[in-house]
């Protein structure tokens, strides 16, 4: 069941991407070699509860094994998704994915950034900036008169180019009051197929892109999904709303890019 959101519906779930861009902001001042995503796990946990949210990932279930037990996901080089924070702390050139989702007064936010760790490789660099092209790629497609199809396609093609694989068995997802709801948004399709894009529709887009091939595996802690090749990926999601016949982004990467501008 889709459910097409109203304007009111719309700015609470802009208020809860906005907390959840805050706190990506609040986690990209401590990336740094020596910190541990445990240590930035209880960064974001403190700062979404001081103002007034919870951590919608904190016990989220797992029809596989156990609740999520953290409050961001914390993905480190070839761990593709779901990563668990840990007190291994990280180290130059690694990069880490931290996708953060947040419940504010009834209203859910979901976003992702992979961060570097201090200076990486011009390859992985490469990685990250196609990956997080495609997202906006995909978003560009996000319009009244097109197709959910139209922005899987504009993913897979923008990564394909460069020989990047594109993760299938993990999509973006529709959003409101709960975190993952209908439709699934694969980041790969094609042009022309698939659900009509209409105003009110509210979604999470979320390029999972590898650096290798895209086949992966679950580790026993059955969260943490790794590439099979050991080669890096990358993770970028906005949420957005059709809004006036076109996307409006709802969650924001500013703060974070200002804050990665004065590191690097």
């Amino acid at each position: 069941m889709i459910y097409l959101k109203t304007e009111d519906e719309i700015e609470a779930l802009r208020k809860a991407n906005q907390l959840v861009a805050a706190t990506l902001a609040e986690i990209a001042k401590i990336v740094q070699p020596g910190v541990t995503t445990r240590e930035m796990d209880t960064l974001a946990e403190h700062f979404i509860r001081d103002n007034g949210a919870v951590p919608s990932f904190k016990g989220c279930p797992n029809p596989f094994g156990p609740a999520f037990p953290a409050s961001i996901c914390t993905s480190v080089n070839d761990t593709i998704v779901h990563g668990i924070p840990e007190d291994k702390p990280l180290k130059k050139g690694d990069i880490v994915s931290v996708d953060c989702g947040v419940l504010l007064e009834g209203f859910c936010g979901d976003s992702c950034y992979t961060f570097c760790v201090g200076e990486v490789k011009a390859e992985i660099k490469q990685l990250l900036s196609v990956t997080k092209e495609s997202l906006y790629k995909g978003i560009e497609q996000a319009i009244v008169g097109n197709r959910l199809g139209d922005i899987g396609c504009a993913v897979q093609h923008h990564v394909q180019q460069y020989g990047y694989g594109v993760v299938r068995q993990y999509a973006g997802h529709g959003i409101g009051k709960k975190m993952h709801e209908d439709p699934m948004v694969p980041n790969y399709g094609t042009a022309g197929t698939g659900l009509a894009i209409s105003n009110g529709l509210c979604i999470a887009i979320e390029p999972m892109i590898t650096e290798g091939k895209a086949s992966s595996y679950l580790l026993p802690d059955r969260w943490s999904v790794k590439t099979r090749d050991g080669k890096s990926a990358a993770h970028y999601e906005h949420t957005i709303a059709i809004h006036h016949g076109k996307a409006d982004i709802l969650s924001s990467f500013e703060e974070v890019e200002q804050i990665e501008r004065t590191k690097h």
